[in-house]
């Protein structure tokens, strides 16, 4: 099986769940589309990036899983903080209010893939079979709920830099998690980065652990 991401917290979270994966991440364009709604946003970007390591890097039958997390609040996307500004701008948008991190997963496979003919003999007899099967595709929603900061917590935290290379300027597993978070409701591990749970039973029999 291969998780489409180098993410540490994907990648340990498939490993302490019993999976074993090679990593092979995708690189895919992931600027939203104009009008795009972020949960259709989250689950296309999951989708394309399974069908692009499905396609490229699995072999027949292989079990592709890819995923992609967003912060969202009043419709707009967080990402990563441009600088120490925007990771301001993005605590004060989430103080005291309850936002979303939504998670799309994707479960691909590998097929037989067309082959380039060759000068030197036929062509492979299954050009044409489609590159890669999509099998399953889901996004988990979690609320996540904030209490209310003040300028000097915001700038204590923005100055001890982890919101930096974080979606929405906080980290659930750091001093985020610990300070700024009043509340979960739903899957934790949607937060951390992947729905581990319900990955596992969407594949269901397709994988059995140790």
């Amino acid at each position: 099986m291969i998780l489409a991401s180098q993410s540490p917290r994907r990648i340990e979270l498939m490993r302490e769940a019993g999976y074993t994966c090679t990593v092979k991440p995708a690189d895919i364009d992931e600027t939203p589309h104009p009008g795009e709604h972020p949960l259709a946003l989250v689950e296309r970007l999951a989708r394309s990036k399974a069908q692009a390591v499905a396609s490229e890097m699995a072999a027949p039958g292989e079990l592709v899983i890819a995923a992609d997390t967003i912060v969202t609040i009043d419709g707009e996307i967080l990402g990563k903080p441009r600088d120490t500004e925007d990771a301001k701008r993005m605590l004060h948008l989430l103080s005291g209010r309850t936002h979303q991190v939504a998670t799309g997963v994707c479960i691909a496979t590998g097929e037989l893939r067309k082959t380039e003919p060759s000068a030197s003999g036929p062509q492979d007899a299954h050009e044409g079979t489609p590159p890669a099967g999509i099998i399953d595709s889901f996004v988990a929603v979690t609320d996540v709920s904030f209490y209310p900061l003040s300028e000097a917590h915001i700038e204590a935290y923005v100055a001890s830099g982890e919101p930096m290379d974080k979606a929405g300027a906080y980290g659930i597993q750091g001093a985020g998690g610990r300070m700024l978070v009043r509340g979960i409701r739903g899957d934790y591990y949607n937060v951390v980065g992947l729905p581990i749970a319900e990955l596992a039973r969407h594949l269901g029999p397709r994988i059995t652990l140790p």
